[in-house]
């Protein structure tokens, strides 16, 4: 049987999708299947300045009134799938532009999930900014990438990170908006099946089981 293909929409800055990746991870720890992960990039907020700007201030402006109650509600529902978050320690609404820009050549390293799952420990759970390139060459280094590196040997980081590749990364996250994709995490299980938001494990499971299931009724 082929793998299930599983591509998750997702911006790194998404407590959200943080949450919707573990439970991801519990649905297939008890179906047991071969699958394919790729994560695809979205953008919460396209405008961010490569700087940064406060948490806060930002979730003030956009949804009014004081956003820890906001980040209690986030912080609970992390810890019932099993994630520690203070959002005590996340003080910057970093860009993901680049991240994600790593992110997509993580895939032919092979290194992308394990990636993907650092960036959001580290936002997370460290309240390290994301958006800063030391911050991604630290994190990148022990996932296939190199911040420097001889001709013919793997592609400096400079280079992965530059206006063309940054470009091409908000021309993907686009297309994929256009498409529909309003909110993330957005899970789509063999290109036939898709599920929006930080379903439990257990719906998950259950899109995953329908995907592999209508393939047996496809026509030979």
């Amino acid at each position: 049987m082929q793998p299930l293909s599983i591509d998750l929409v997702s911006d790194v800055v998404c407590p959200w999708c943080f949450i919707g990746t573990k439970n991801l991870e519990s649905a297939l720890a008890s179906l047991g299947i071969e699958t394919r992960l790729t994560f695809r990039p979205f953008l919460l907020d396209p405008s961010t300045p490569r700087a940064g700007e406060d948490l806060r201030e930002r979730l003030r402006r956009k949804y009014g009134g004081d956003p820890e109650q906001m980040f209690a509600r986030v912080e609970q529902a992390a810890k019932n799938s099993g994630i520690a978050l203070d959002f005590s320690r996340v003080r910057l609404s970093c860009s993901t532009v680049d991240a994600h820009t790593l992110l997509r050549h993580a895939i032919e390293r092979g290194t992308q999930v394990a990636l993907a799952k650092a960036l959001f420990s580290a936002y997370f759970q460290e309240g390290r900014d994301i958006g800063d390139r030391a911050v991604l060459t630290e994190l990148s280094a022990a996932h296939g990438f190199a911040p420097d590196a001889p001709a013919g040997a793997i592609t400096p980081l400079a280079a992965l990170l530059s206006d063309e590749e940054r470009s091409r990364t908000r021309a993907e996250a686009l297309a994929l908006a256009e498409q529909g994709i309003s909110g993330v995490p957005f899970f789509i299980f063999d290109g036939r099946l898709a599920v929006s938001g930080a379903q439990p494990a257990a719906v998950l499971k259950s899109a995953m089981e329908q995907a592999l299931a209508s393939r047996t009724s496809e026509p030979a």
